[in-house]
């Protein structure tokens, strides 16, 4: 199966039924598929080759959802940039993969003017509102061709393209952050993301009837499978810019009668600040789902008084293989800091140090994942690929290293400890920030919390706590302190606690630990 079929499956069986809601406006299965192959029908005529990159670079809307499709119908590859991505990395990110089309508004395409003269490759743009004077922003560049969506969509064919692809053929590269700095381009092939989609409808047992609500951005596969997946089994999906504005998104979920939302821990954090939350119907959500980092116990158990019949799913996944695991919501009671066991058809495995499968409950190793859903590498990057793709236990297979160290229960439960290059080492211990973390988090006053290591002269590493408080809080400092000695081990008690009105996030709404490490 194609990820374009997704929606040219549900197209054929649901042709009149509401696919997408964006800015009140409504699009049902059948206008999504005519409008995608009418895209797709303009970029094979632009010279589109099979394989080729085409990037999107907007805001969650109807046209990047048109966009991913007919990209994947005209054989190409898509990737979709993060809308606050400024114009270097943006650069890089268009240089990198040789992106030959780029789909944007005119507003963006003035603000990365200026590196559009460096960007070779580049010989598409499709400009979702106005393009008049867009030409002016490509510096002379004659040889590339600039089309606004409406005149490519009126202007060509609305049936399906004949020519396919095939399933081990890439269908997208998503970028994330790199150790060095330097963004990555995970590659993903159909066939990984047809795997990783059914795996995840299958245990979140979606059906059409179900409405996703959907504020994250589509440059995170978290936010992107929401769309994949809702068009795989025939939803709804309601898709809005952000969680800015929460009250008006919480009115959109009631009008709408919202079966599933998906949140990060950010947004957890910014649910549990709301007032009156008490007078909405909620009986219509089924189910919450987290990912991006785990959400510590407490927001859990206030969640579960918010929602007290919405399934609350805690998962764990990364970019490399979409999703790992989940923890049934009826275990989350007895294992609130689990994040579950291995994904449908997908095998995970700890290894300590020299490589040996962990076989003692409680012991930590890195966590190691096999499955189709595992990504075929990074983008031009083979060291990279080597480093996290290893012979595996079947003779010529490779498997994931995540980079993450893990333990597991007598039952087989997953539990993250910490990233491996987080873990702070300090008076010769070895201790995970998210351990000091989740003490923290039993702070009846405290909003959220990130703990790092910085250079000590005697330590090593002097554990540091950033934490932001409610409003009108009287924690103090020393009174932090006093908690963390009376609850923890003395090597775990944080050096320095500095109390911040807001913690830095990135694009994707996790914390940002390197900007606080700086």
């Amino acid at each position: 199966m194609l990820v374009n079929e997704f929606l040219e499956h549900s197209a054929a069986k649901y042709p009149d039924k509401v696919a997408l809601i964006c800015k009140d406006k409504r699009y049902t299965f059948s206008e999504i598929e005519k409008k995608a192959n009418s895209l797709a029908n303009a970029l094979l005529n632009a010279g589109l080759q099979k394989q080729d990159r085409a990037a999107v670079y907007l805001d969650n809307s109807a046209e990047s959802v048109i966009s991913i499709f007919g990209i994947l119908k005209a054989r190409g590859v898509f990737l979709v940039i993060n809308p606050q991505v400024k114009a270097g990395k943006i650069k890089y990110i268009l240089n990198d993969c040789q992106t030959k089309v780029l789909v944007t508004d005119r507003k963006r395409l003035h603000d990365i003017s200026e590196i559009l003269p460096d960007c070779p490759n580049l010989k598409f743009i499709i400009v979702t509102d106005s393009c008049d004077r867009a030409r002016e922003f490509l510096h002379g560049r004659k040889e590339v061709s600039v089309f606004s969506f409406s005149e490519v969509l009126d202007g060509y064919p609305s049936e399906l393209p004949l020519r396919r692809n095939i399933d081990i053929d890439l269908a997208c590269l998503i970028y994330t952050s790199g150790s060095t700095g330097i963004p990555k381009g995970v590659m993903s092939t159909h066939q990984n993301v047809v795997s990783a989609a059914s795996s995840i409808i299958e245990y979140l047992e979606n059906t059409p009837e179900d409405i996703i609500l959907n504020v994250l951005p589509l440059s995170f596969d978290y936010g992107l499978y929401q769309v994949l997946m809702s068009f795989k089994f025939g939803g709804t999906i309601l898709l809005e810019k952000s969680f800015l504005y929460p009250y008006p998104v919480i009115e959109l979920l009631i009008k709408e009668k919202v079966t599933g939302f998906p949140l990060v821990p950010t947004m957890a954090a910014i649910l549990l600040k709301l007032k009156g939350l008490e007078r909405y119907d909620f009986s219509n959500l089924r189910y919450i789902t987290n990912t991006a980092q785990a959400l510590p116990p407490q927001y859990i158990f206030k969640l579960q008084k918010i929602f007290p019949d919405t399934s609350i799913y805690s998962m764990y996944g990364l970019t490399e293989c979409k999703r790992v695991s989940y923890l049934p919501p009826n275990e989350l009671k007895r294992r609130p800091t689990s994040v579950g066991k291995a994904m449908p058809n997908t095998e995970v495995f700890i290894v300590d140090g020299d490589g040996n499968k962990v076989t003692k409950a409680g012991e930590v190793g890195e966590l190691i994942v096999r499955g189709a859903s595992v990504m075929r590498g990074y983008w031009n990057l083979p060291e990279e690929t080597e480093k996290v793709f290893r012979l595996g236990p079947i003779p010529g297979e490779k498997v994931l290293y995540t980079g993450d160290f893990f333990k597991m229960d007598e039952d087989g439960f997953l539990y993250f400890v910490s990233r491996m290059d987080d873990m702070i080492k300090t008076a010769g211990e070895r201790v995970s920030p998210k351990e000091i973390e989740n003490v923290l988090y039993q702070l009846e006053d405290v909003n959220e919390v990130a703990v790092i290591g910085v250079d000590d002269d005697i330590l090593g590493q002097a554990i540091k706590a950033f934490i932001t408080l409610k409003k009108d809080s009287k924690l103090t400092v020393k009174s932090i302190l006093r908690f963390c000695a009376k609850n923890m081990e003395s090597f775990m008690v944080p050096k320095y606690v500095e109390i911040l009105d807001e913690l830095p996030k990135s694009s994707h709404g996790k914390i940002d630990k390197k900007e606080l490490a700086k």
